[in-house]
């Protein structure tokens, strides 16, 4: 039960501080609702499942010992972290008619999903730390039905965390009050990405391991 506590206790720790999954939730909401809010939080989770399913194989460990393999994780998680900084700050259709397809399109549940899933999943510190979490928290000793118990667990709590901020900045209110702050939000956690990102492809080509 204590293990099972300290897991529990340093997930919440790390879903909870600010990073892109929040800044994706945050717009995702805002922009087009509860519904698609929601759905994008539900991927978030889904996302977690592919951190914790290398790592109860040992994928982590691997990416740890293969620089190479490591850089190229890094890689490719700067990028999408770029990508999406470039999606916040990139200005509005000219068009009302263009402007309606992309909201429709970005609107979409499938690819509401699919975009928390792909943040989450291609988030380049999650490898050290899940690897930290299995190796150093958890017991070599306890069971690998227990461990896919503790993934489950991460996997439905960091939905249902996400969850929540979806529903919060959804309310009626609230929701009004940020509406009118959001392109000044989106433009500047998208700076804040595009910063995270190139940091990252800075330290990647120093051979910085944080």
């Amino acid at each position: 039960m204590s293990e099972f506590l300290a897991v529990a206790a340093l997930h919440l720790l790390a879903v909870a501080l600010p990073g892109p999954d929040f800044a994706v939730i945050l717009r995702q909401s805002l922009h087009f609702g509860r519904r698609i809010g929601i759905l994008t939080a539900l991927g978030i989770g889904a996302g977690i499942c592919v951190h914790v399913l290398y790592s109860l194989i040992g994928v982590a460990a691997l990416l740890q010992s293969s620089a190479w393999l490591m850089r190229s994780a890094e890689l490719l998680g700067a990028g999408w972290l770029l990508y999406l900084g470039m999606m916040f700050i990139r200005p509005c259709k000219t068009t009302a008619q263009t402007a309606d397809n992309h909201k429709a399109s970005a609107a979409h549940p499938a690819r509401a999903f699919a975009l928390g899933f792909m943040t989450n999943a291609t988030n380049p510190k999650a490898p050290l730390f899940f690897l930290a979490l299995f190796t150093s928290v958890v017991s070599s000793q306890t069971p690998l039905s227990v461990r896919l118990l503790y993934g489950l667990w991460m996997c439905l709590a960091t939905a249902l965390w996400f969850v929540l901020v979806s529903l919060l900045f959804t309310q009626p209110k609230l929701h009004q009050r940020f509406l009118r702050l959001s392109r000044t939000l989106e433009t500047a956690m998208g700076f804040l990405l595009i910063a995270f990102s190139l940091r990252l492809f800075w330290q990647v080509a120093n051979g910085i391991v944080e």
